[in-house]
Parts: C-alpha cells; structure tokens; sequence
C-alpha cells in the first residue's frame, strides 16, 4: 500500500482550510488510515476546524479498543466532532466552524469509508466510480429530480453543503464497506476544489496517464484545478491499491 499526497490554497482563497492525514503504517486498530477535510468558518475558523477534527480522529483511533472498524470510526467522529464543537464554544471567533471530513482505511480485498459533507472518495480505474455521496444542497435536488447530475458543477448553491462535523452536538455520517474491484488501481480523496474545478472523466484521465507516478497526477491535478479557476482549497489523497498487473 502506497500513498501519495498534495494540498494547495487555489487562486482566490487566502487561507488553506483544508486539512490532510495519510499513513501507510497502522494507526490503533487499522492497518492504515487516509483522511481529507474541509474546514469552513471565518478567516482561521475553517483551518482551525479541519485540523482539529482530523486530529481527534486520528488520537482517538490510535487508543481506541472497539471491536470492529466501523465501531472505532463512530467512536473516533463523534470524538472530533464534540472537540470541534468544544472549541467554537469556547471562542467567539471560531463560532459556527465546521468542516467536512472523509476517511478511508484499506484492506487486501476492501475498503471502509466514513464521509460527512461534500469531501469526496472514488474508486479508479477502467471506470471512476463515486463511492461516497455527498451532503449538499445540489445532491438533494438531484435525488428530487428537480437538478441534471451534470449542472451541478454550475449551480450558484453547489457550495451548501448540508451536513458538517462540529456544527450538531452530534454527527451524522454515512459509513460504507466495499469490495475492491479487480481492475481498480487507485482510491482518490479529494475536496470540493478538486471536483468542482474538474470533470470526472478529466480526472480519470490524468490520473490513469500518469499511473506509473502518480505523484505527477496529484500535480497535474491541482495545476488543472487552478487553470479551470482554482476558486477553492484544492487538496487530494492517492492511494495505490494495486500494481499494474500487465
């Protein structure tokens, strides 16, 4: 197992606000653990919430004594999301942070997954498959029928997300358990400055060219993301979960 990583500001933020964790070595109880996240808030609110939140996580899986991965993720979420919520009582100036948050841990033959927001984990290989399901706004008029999947990108409220860690005194998220398929080569998390900059299809594309480096492919991601506009934080996680068997 390998993986890579890249977080970047974009054009027009001047705060980073997203927030990356990566470990091919075991943390606590799982064999690995990869977690991207999105804060969001005033100027250093977002920051602040992102950060926190994937570090409780982190801490909290680390001295965690649960029985199974998904009970461990439950346990460590609500953990970040009550620390997060902790802080921005506190402190007047982190009132209402928050921040999305989606976390992977991969085994031989599947991968468990806990999403909340619009942070996002896909499947890559012959095809890209979307694994998790976001928590916004355009997501539920696309589930209604009253959006087209492919105007979303465009949609003036495609940033309103409608779940986020640290905003409820308690969170909730969606967990997955899935088979790895046997022509997937890669697990990618990645924020909304990555997805909304860029169509699937492109970053399957420039991921798949560059599958012999696929530190190139983070690079060329975010240069592609800035060159669409870069108008948010753009952060990525590669995982390599399989060599090329040709």
């Amino acid at each position: 197992m390998k993986s890579y990583w890249v977080t970047d500001t974009g054009k027009t933020r001047e705060v980073n606000q997203d927030y990356i964790y990566s470990s091919d070595e075991p943390v606590g109880s799982l064999p690995n653990l990869y977690i991207t996240a999105d804060g969001m808030g005033g100027y250093n609110a977002g920051d602040y919430a992102s950060r926190c939140c994937v570090e409780e996580f982190v801490s909290q899986v680390k001295r965690s004594g649960q029985p199974t991965v998904i009970s461990t993720m439950k346990e460590a979420l609500s953990a970040a999301n009550a620390s997060v919520a902790a802080h921005a009582a506190e402190n007047s100036e982190l009132s209402g942070m928050g921040t999305t948050f989606v976390a992977a841990t991969v085994f031989p033959d599947k991968i468990y997954v806990v999403n909340v927001g619009d942070s996002r984990l896909y499947m890559i290989g012959n095809e890209m498959k979307q694994i998790t399901v976001d928590h916004s706004y355009v997501e539920e008029m696309i589930r209604k029928g009253e959006l087209l999947r492919k105007d979303a990108r465009i949609h003036p409220k495609k940033n309103v997300i409608t779940r986020a860690v640290g905003v409820e005194a308690a969170v909730e998220a969606d967990y997955y358990e899935v088979m790895t398929e046997e022509d997937s080569r890669f697990l990618l998390l990645c924020t909304d400055g990555l997805t909304n900059m860029v169509e699937d299809e492109e970053i399957r594309h420039i991921v798949m060219k560059s599958a012999d480096a696929p530190e190139e492919a983070l690079h060329r991601l975010v240069q592609r993301a800035n060159e669409c506009g870069g108008k948010d934080n753009i952060s990525a996680v590669i995982i390599e979960i399989r060599q090329d068997r040709n």
